[in-house]
């Protein structure tokens, strides 16, 4: 039997008598309060954690076309020999950068030989151009489609592989090109290929020439990179890098797509051999060591992987800090060592870390009002 005197609790079930006095002494003392609609939450909002002007700023195009226009205005500042060298340098080394972030930091395979591709591209070029006499700009359709030849026979077979094991066979491979760079005779052996011809005549120094070539390419390479990875293939290649296997539960085809990557990190790995044998006007067999490869790599972890602009900071702290501590002569390493073990402890995630956010008009866009329900 039940007493409909006994208080019942808000789910309906009565409640016994030594509980009731207590529960009646509860009701009794609350006082009247605000349900929050559902979903948004018992605590108060939390504060800071919008963009501030200075990541809208850095975040925005025009932002960009700043940089960019600077970038190529360079030489009306300081035409100097020096300056457009290194400045072509850590170019070149942005759009490698930008290349292996896609295979790391956008799928998350780590690449150990990367370099492999940037001597496709030096060697097809400086081939094509000194033996058979092809004009420079005619040999980049050639260095795409033996980028592409290269990324098909490393990433046919080995893709499949994660982790560990896939960072053991691309570092193979990296090393397997510059052996046999080494030991061809059409490659030069180890003295490699010398007289590799400019862009042509513009009126212009060659240097010149060749930097403003180089900026307009790299410029291109990262809008390319950060257009892909805001894409449905990058989402793709993110889910794949978060987790493989409940990506292919979802139905992505993960092979395909990080073969996609692969492909996609070897094209601009062998662009990149263009500008280099160009830069350098001769390439050897040690100018593609795997030193090359640990480099880029740490390009992308302290900019940040994911992260375009990042990587394009990271890129250029790691090219040019050694030539700014140039002055500290036989210590600049041990002193571009110690700034950069500083940098990862301070900042793990990289200099600028991807930071997923929804549209602007999304995150502007105000909830449905909620009436208010009182007790």
């Amino acid at each position: 039997m039940t007493d409909p005197s006994l208080p019942r609790d808000p789910a309906g079930t009565q409640l016994p008598p030594e509980e009731s006095s207590a529960y009646v002494r509860a009701v009794e003392t609350k006082q009247p309060a605000n349900v929050a609609p559902a979903g948004t939450g018992l605590t108060p909002a939390a504060k800071g954690h919008g963009p501030t002007s200075a990541s809208r700023v850095v975040s925005s195009p025009w932002f960009a076309v700043a940089i960019v226009v600077l970038a190529i205005a360079l030489p009306f500042i300081d035409s100097g020999a020096y300056t457009l060298r290194i400045a072509t340098d850590a170019l070149i080394f942005v759009m490698l950068a930008v290349g292996l972030n896609v295979v790391v930091g956008y799928c998350g395979l780590l690449d150990l030989g990367y370099a492999a591709f940037f001597a496709i591209g030096a060697y097809t070029a400086g081939l094509l151009s000194t033996t058979f006499g092809w004009p420079i700009i005619a040999t980049i359709p050639a260095v795409v489609v033996m980028a592409v030849v290269g990324g098909l026979v490393i990433g046919a077979p080995t893709l499949r592989l994660r982790s560990d094991y896939l960072a053991i066979v691309t570092l193979g491979f990296g090393e397997i090109i510059r052996i046999t760079a080494n030991n061809l005779d059409i490659t030069g052996g180890p003295n490699g290929l010398f007289g590799i011809p400019d862009f042509g005549d513009f009126g212009y120094r060659s240097d010149v020439t060749i930097y403003w070539f180089t900026a307009v390419v790299v410029s291109l390479a990262v809008i390319a990179s950060s257009r892909l990875g805001r894409g449905r293939l990058g989402r793709a290649w993110r889910f794949v890098r978060e987790d493989e296997d409940a990506a292919e539960a979802m139905g992505i085809h993960t092979y395909k797509v990080k073969f996609a990557a692969y492909v996609t990190g070897a094209i601009f790995g062998g662009l990149a051999g263009v500008l280099f044998a160009v830069h350098q006007t001769a390439i050897s067999p040690p100018s593609f060591n795997f030193l090359w490869s640990a480099l880029i790599l740490m390009a992308v972890v302290l900019g940040g992987m994911g992260s375009t602009p990042g990587v394009v900071v990271g890129a250029l702290v790691i090219s040019l800090l050694p030539e700014l501590l140039r002055g500290a002569e036989n210590w600049r390493y041990l002193v571009f060592g110690v700034l950069l073990i500083v940098v990862m402890i301070f900042r793990p995630q990289g200099i600028w870390p991807h930071t997923p956010s929804e549209p602007a008009s999304a995150a502007r866009r105000e909830p449905d009002p909620q009436p208010e329900v009182t007790a």
